[in-house]
């Protein structure tokens, strides 16, 4: 076989929210196309079954690895993280794909935190930040999280960030998608040359999220390869950039203004707890 092939093989991918969806279709395609798949999910019994999955597809089973971490639950991202950490020397490709619709009623974490804030927003900015040394060992390591287009109509309320006043829920998903582009945005400049992280809206597929958009999905399998396209070493992608599919794409506002992105910032590391609560 050549490279055109295999063409992610000798890489190591974690794929967050790959038990079912756009992230169990972007599993199968790294496998099959020669990566070490870290297959994540929020249980033991789904990160099983989608490994099974993928292997009768013909993902190849000594590329799996099982990974579990329920976001709901920031203490298990933490264990998650130093488990990889430790038996990983490098880590090529971090997919942030995890995410939930927002539920139709207001629902805090046991971290206090609103739900779809914690898992789409919180958990993935805490994993990265815990996975940044096997990122930086790679020789080129890149992230690409999955954002939404709704992001650029969103706001985050700096004074009601679980939205206890008004509630809705694509008020609450919109939030968490903008928290997630601004971080990746930001994280680009820190990276090490040759490294690069992006967000990509990769279209609306026919998944439980699909609803907020108003409209039909394509299915997860054809999403999957706009962004198993941005996850090649082969592809040139603008560091820090948000497409809108395979196009770079002018994001929402504030995801340039310096004061929400150092506001956010400040609020994410105290909200996960890598540094102290002030009185």
């Amino acid at each position: 076989m050549t490279s055109d092939d295999l063409p992610f093989a000798n890489r190591t991918a974690l794929v967050t929210g790959a038990t079912e969806g756009i992230g169990y279709q972007t599993a199968l395609r790294l496998a099959m196309g020669g990566a070490r798949v870290i297959v994540h999910g929020p249980s033991m019994e789904s990160s099983a079954k989608a490994v099974e999955r993928l292997v009768a597809a013909g993902a190849p089973a000594v590329g799996l690895e099982l990974a579990v971490a329920d976001f709901a639950h920031l203490d298990q991202v933490r264990e998650l993280a130093e488990r990889l950490a430790n038996q990983h020397e490098k880590l090529d490709l971090l997919v942030l794909n995890a995410g939930v619709i927002a539920p139709e009623r207001r629902t805090l974490t046991g971290e206090g935190n609103e739900l779809c804030f914690q898992v789409n927003y919180l958990a993935p900015y805490l994993l990265t930040r815990l996975l940044e040394r096997p990122l930086a060992r790679s020789a080129d390591s890149r992230i690409v999280a999955l954002s939404s287009s709704l992001h650029r109509t969103a706001n985050i309320d700096w004074t009601d960030l679980t939205r206890a006043k008004r509630y809705s829920r694509i008020s609450a998903y919109g939030q968490s998608k903008l928290a997630l582009t601004t971080f990746i945005t930001e994280l680009a400049r820190w990276l090490p040359e040759g490294h690069t992280a992006i967000t990509v809206h990769p279209g609306v597929a026919e998944t439980a999220i699909r609803p907020l958009y108003g409209t039909s999905g394509r299915p997860a399998a054809e999403i999957a390869e706009t962004v198993v396209t941005l996850c090649s070493p082969a592809t040139r992608v603008v560091n820090g950039a948000y497409y809108d599919q395979l196009t770079p794409s002018a994001p929402g506002a504030q995801v340039a203004e310096k004061r929400s992105v150092d506001r956010l910032l400040k609020l994410s590391e105290r909200l996960v707890q890598r540094v102290p609560q002030t009185a």
